[in-house]
């Protein structure tokens, strides 16, 4: 996407494959800047300190953490650590564990010579088809807008599944971006998406740079917005989707669905098909909902006059800081991906 003018991707591989560079998303909105990173233990630590984040783009992130790692070492013992490592980093997004897990099954059965080159190889393939994929999921949302037949439509979002969260285009806002292209009038309600304000920092971000007219608000206004009749569709994103439909998704998602069914409103799901797990329902949770440290609950990030990025501390008690929940199927409309629109309760006999 455009960025003051110039186009930029989350993560690009250097021409000589000895680094890639990220956008460091922890400096947003305050810095725009970019991070090379070099090693395997860079890449851990980028992906669990949150500068690549999103479902998505941590998996092609996982991936180009094996590359890196090939770089180092191409051992079978060295990819196995290496996979293993990465997977602990984010253990809730599904697309980690698969895209480090379907990698690493190709380089075991070759020669250990041409496992750098392979790695490289497959993880830029894979950072291509996630632009491909997100473009094809935007036009499939977009028809959902369309048939709103609306002059103006008013979509809120929660947390951010934008090309931030992607390689470009993003999931969620990838319909909002389509929309924009064909003349469509969009406003966008974004949710501050506590207690990292990935909505605030990241999502109002992104589109203050698209110029799509948006608002800010408090987590806790979705549902008065929904009353008032101000909100004519709910789009999110996934971490995880269920054999069932259920998706787990950033903490406080499923406070959106509840009043998008009370109040009639079509709430919907963006992912890739990267994202469902046949493994995990509402009657089995097939992996761990990640719980991030409590002092992410009492600390908050600003600038000052000198342009200089502060970190201010709330206060010392005691929390509990779940990343992630989970939204029942009865409660989602449907799941756009790059194959279409899929009804939660078709969702098992799509994936066959």
């Amino acid at each position: 996407m455009q960025v003051d003018g110039k186009y930029y991707r989350t993560i690009e591989a250097s021409p000589d494959e000895s680094s890639v560079t990220i956008i460091d998303q922890t400096l947003l909105p305050f810095k725009f800047e970019l991070l090379r990173i070099r090693a395997l233990n860079e890449m851990k630590n980028a992906i669990y300190n949150m500068q690549v984040r999103g479902a998505p783009l941590i998996g092609v992130s996982g991936a180009f953490g094996i590359a890196l790692a090939c770089n180092e070492d191409a051992s079978d013992t060295s990819i196995k650590k290496a996979k293993d490592d990465l997977i602990k980093t984010r253990p809730t997004a599904v697309n980690l564990s698969w895209a480090v897990n379907k990698l690493c099954d190709k380089l075991l059965i070759i020669e250990e010579n041409q496992r750098a080159k392979e790695a490289w190889r497959w993880s830029k393939n894979l950072a291509e088809e996630d632009v491909l994929t997100n473009k094809r999921i935007g036009n499939a949302g977009l028809k959902i807008l369309k048939d709103l037949h609306k002059d103006k439509i008013n979509i809120l979002t929660h947390c951010n599944a934008g090309w931030l969260a992607t390689i470009d285009y993003g999931t969620a806002l990838s319909p909002i971006y389509m929309a924009i292209e064909h003349g469509m009038n969009i406003h966008v309600w974004v949710d501050e998406t506590r207690p990292r304000n990935q909505g605030m920092n990241l999502t109002a971000w992104e589109l203050e740079k698209a110029g799509i007219p948006y608002t800010l608000v408090a987590d806790n206004a979705g549902g008065f917005l929904m009353q008032e009749g101000m909100v004519d569709c709910v789009l999110v994103g996934a971490d995880r989707v269920g054999v069932d439909g259920a998706v787990c998704n950033k903490i406080g998602t499923y406070l959106k669905a509840l009043p998008a069914k009370a109040n009639k409103v079509p709430f919907y799901v963006a992912a890739p098909k990267s994202t469902f797990d046949k493994n995990f329902s509402m009657t089995n949770k097939s992996f761990e909902i990640e719980k991030r440290d409590a002092s992410e609950l009492f600390t908050m990030k600003g600038i000052n006059k000198d342009g200089e990025i502060l970190t201010v501390n709330l206060g010392h008690f005691e929390g509990y800081n779940p990343a992630f929940d989970i939204t029942p199927p009865e409660f989602i409309t449907g799941i756009i991906c790059e194959e279409g629109i899929i009804k939660p309760e078709n969702l098992k006999e799509f994936l066959g």
